[in-house]
Protein backbone atom coordinates (compact mmCIF):
# COMPACT_ATOMS: atom_id res chain seq x y z
CA UNK A 1 0.00 0.00 0.00
CA UNK A 2 1.79 3.23 -1.17
CA UNK A 3 1.28 6.42 1.81
CA UNK A 4 -1.68 8.23 1.12
CA UNK A 5 -1.28 11.76 0.88
CA UNK A 6 -2.21 14.08 3.89
CA UNK A 7 -5.11 15.63 5.11
CA UNK A 8 -3.53 17.88 7.50
CA UNK A 9 -0.31 18.50 8.95
CA UNK A 10 1.30 20.49 11.69
CA UNK A 11 4.43 20.71 14.17
CA UNK A 12 3.97 20.69 17.65
CA UNK A 13 5.36 24.36 19.11
CA UNK A 14 7.34 22.73 22.09
CA UNK A 15 8.65 19.73 21.00
CA UNK A 16 8.42 20.05 17.81
CA UNK A 17 6.87 16.66 16.53
CA UNK A 18 5.35 16.20 13.53
CA UNK A 19 1.48 14.95 13.08
CA UNK A 20 -0.27 14.37 10.14
CA UNK A 21 -4.17 13.04 9.21
CA UNK A 22 -4.56 10.67 6.63
CA UNK A 23 -7.42 9.20 5.48
CA UNK A 24 -6.36 5.54 4.28
CA UNK A 25 -9.05 3.41 2.09
CA UNK A 26 -8.58 -0.41 2.06
CA UNK A 27 -9.09 -2.32 -1.02
CA UNK A 28 -12.11 -3.37 -2.59
CA UNK A 29 -14.30 -1.13 -0.86
CA UNK A 30 -13.94 -1.32 2.68
CA UNK A 31 -14.11 1.28 5.10
CA UNK A 32 -12.27 4.64 5.67
CA UNK A 33 -10.28 5.09 8.27
CA UNK A 34 -8.18 8.30 9.42
CA UNK A 35 -4.43 7.50 10.05
CA UNK A 36 -2.68 9.92 12.58
CA UNK A 37 0.75 9.86 12.71
CA UNK A 38 2.89 11.50 15.26
CA UNK A 39 6.48 11.39 14.39
CA UNK A 40 9.40 12.02 17.21
CA UNK A 41 12.82 12.77 16.20
CA UNK A 42 13.24 8.84 14.53
CA UNK A 43 10.14 7.48 16.48
CA UNK A 44 6.78 7.12 14.86
CA UNK A 45 3.41 6.88 16.59
CA UNK A 46 0.41 5.40 14.26
CA UNK A 47 -2.65 4.55 14.99
CA UNK A 48 -6.26 4.34 12.84
CA UNK A 49 -9.30 5.82 14.00
CA UNK A 50 -12.92 4.93 12.41
CA UNK A 51 -15.58 8.00 11.79
CA UNK A 52 -17.33 8.17 14.93
CA UNK A 53 -14.15 7.83 17.72
CA UNK A 54 -12.35 10.89 15.02
CA UNK A 55 -15.81 12.86 15.47
CA UNK A 56 -15.70 11.96 19.23
CA UNK A 57 -11.94 13.75 19.37
CA UNK A 58 -12.57 16.33 17.36
CA UNK A 59 -15.02 17.67 19.82
CA UNK A 60 -13.01 16.66 22.57
CA UNK A 61 -10.08 18.82 21.13
CA UNK A 62 -12.18 21.71 19.81
CA UNK A 63 -13.94 21.67 23.39
CA UNK A 64 -10.77 21.78 25.07
CA UNK A 65 -9.09 24.49 22.84
CA UNK A 66 -12.12 26.60 23.45
CA UNK A 67 -11.68 26.72 27.24
CA UNK A 68 -8.32 28.14 26.81
CA UNK A 69 -7.17 31.58 27.65
CA UNK A 70 -6.22 33.16 24.41
CA UNK A 71 -2.72 35.84 25.16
Amino acid sequence: MSRPPPLFQTRSPLRGEEIELQQVDFEGGGMSLLRTRIREKSRFTVFDIDPATAEAWGRALVAWAERQPRG
